[in-house]
């Protein structure tokens, strides 16, 4: 017989560990990335494919979690595209000093 899983076990969040952002318990793996990745078009099947280390449970309680939290997470994902398009532009050849 197996042991039933508490979803509420499976996302947690840790100052000092993915910068206090939720993740998949056990893992360095954010919310915000399983959001970006199925936002992109991917299935959780595909998910897992990419991340084999994650179980199709974790996915979908990082997209049950992104789903309930929607508002935060997408200001967390616009926050991350705009820190790359700064970085980018820093980094541009012709911008090394």
């Amino acid at each position: 017989m197996t042991t039933a899983v508490d979803i509420g076990t499976l996302i947690v969040s840790t100052p000092g560990t993915c910068g206090g952002r939720p993740r998949i318990a056990g893992t360095r793996m954010s919310v915000q990335s399983i959001a970006i990745d199925y936002k992109a078009g991917m299935t959780p099947e595909k998910i897992a494919e990419e991340f084999p280390h994650l179980t199709l449970a974790q996915i979908y309680a990082g997209l049950a979690y992104y789903h309930a939290n929607k508002n935060e997470i997408e200001a967390d994902i616009a926050a991350y595209y705009q820190e790359c398009k700064y970085w980018e532009a820093e980094y541009m050849p012709g911008n090394l000093s």
